[in-house]
């Protein structure tokens, strides 16, 4: 069966009506992109924050008030004219590093959020340079940095602002200033050329003494070694003179032992000689043998002369006999000996 007219009509409007769904539906769902949050109000009021991802919303309720970038952002700062303590024109430019992370606090806190830490972050610089002096400013670049850093993260905090870092670009003093330190510069630097030069000179001369100083230390050592080894020689030479003089007198008390030795044989051989030949003599008288005893005695008397003669204080020598009174008085001797044998045999021969 057709459909009539009062039919279709309801089919549109479901339709329509489904379509205006589906659109509504379509619309509060919200794909939140990474490093974005969007804050979402429910009757003109904030509701809560959308985190990047799949999010829905209550159609006609709720809508997104702010989308906030939580990513870091960099502000530059432009060039500020700067007084400082000591009265020195300068101007100065920075940079600021910083990121939301409170997307609440940042869509309804403050109403120009970057306009806001701009302010901010001149005020600062000029109140923290403006207490320094101009060395202070060139020197202590990074405890400026440090102090700027704590005082906008403080001040920005209630926005729910996170300051990150704050950088001091660049200082320019005035010109005037500028050839001023320029030549304080050059005076420095020659000054220090100079004082270099002197130090350089110094420790040449430091160097050069110290050369000497070593040269002699070393002479010294030399001539101390020097010494101890000519003491060392003479000490060994003593100690070989004093083993050569000992062993001199070892080999000449041994050199008298063997004389003494010989001396005592030859006088003990010349000892036993003597009384043999006395007990030749003696038996020669015994037995009357005339010759032997002239001999004997002729020997005894011509060494006796010879040794008067030989002596070292006789100039002069007085011979008591001849040599003929000799040969007589050994022949007078030899008489003697007779008479006394006969004698004696006469004796032994009436005792028979």
């Amino acid at each position: 069966m057709p459909l009539n007219w009062f039919d279709f009509t309801w089919v549109f409007i479901a339709l329509t009506i489904l379509a205006i769904i589906i659109v509504f539906f379509i619309k509060n769902i919200h794909f939140v992109p990474q490093g974005m949050k969007y804050t979402i109000e429910k009757f003109g009021k904030y509701a809560h924050t959308l985190n990047p991802g799949l999010n829905l919303t209550i159609p006609l309720l709720e809508k997104v008030s702010n989308k906030i970038d939580i990513r870091e952002k960099v502000m530059d700062v432009p060039r500020q004219d700067v007084i400082t303590k000591d009265n020195a024109m300068i101007t100065v430019d920075g940079v600021v590093f910083w990121r939301i992370f409170d997307a609440e606090k940042a869509t309804y806190r403050i109403s120009n959020l970057e306009e806001a830490i701009m302010q901010l972050t001149v005020t600062n610089i000029r109140n923290v340079m403006g207490s320094m002096d101009l060395d202070d400013l060139l020197s202590k670049r990074n405890e400026i940095n440090k102090v700027l850093l704590q005082d906008i993260d403080t001040a920005t905090d209630p926005w729910g602002i996170k300051v990150e870092r704050v950088e001091i670009k660049d200082i320019t003093p005035p010109e005037d200033l500028v050839n001023s330190m320029a030549r304080q510069m050059k005076a420095e630097r020659n000054k220090r050329a100079t004082i270099l030069e002197s130090e350089a000179s110094q420790y040449a001369t430091i160097k050069e003494a110290e050369g000497e100083k070593r040269s002699m230390i070393l002479k010294a050592e030399g001539q101390k070694e020097s010494e101890i080894l000519e003491a060392e020689g003479y000490k060994v030479a003593e100690i070989l003179r004093a083993e050569a003089r000992k062993q001199a007198n070892i080999l000449e008390a041994e050199v008298q032992k063997d004389s003494a030795i010989y001396e005592a044989i030859a006088i003990e051989r010349k000892a036993e000689a003597e009384a043999k030949a006395t007990a030749l003599v003696s038996k020669a008288i015994k037995e009357g043998d005339i010759q032997a005893i002239n001999y004997f005695i002729a020997q005894k008397y011509v060494d006796a002369l010879q040794n008067i003669a030989s002596a070292d204080n006789q100039k002069l020598i007085m011979m008591p006999l001849e040599s003929t009174n000799l040969i007589s008085s050994i022949s007078g001797i030899g008489e003697i000996a007779k008479e006394i044998f006969a004698n004696k045999q006469s004796k032994i021969n009436l005792e028979e």
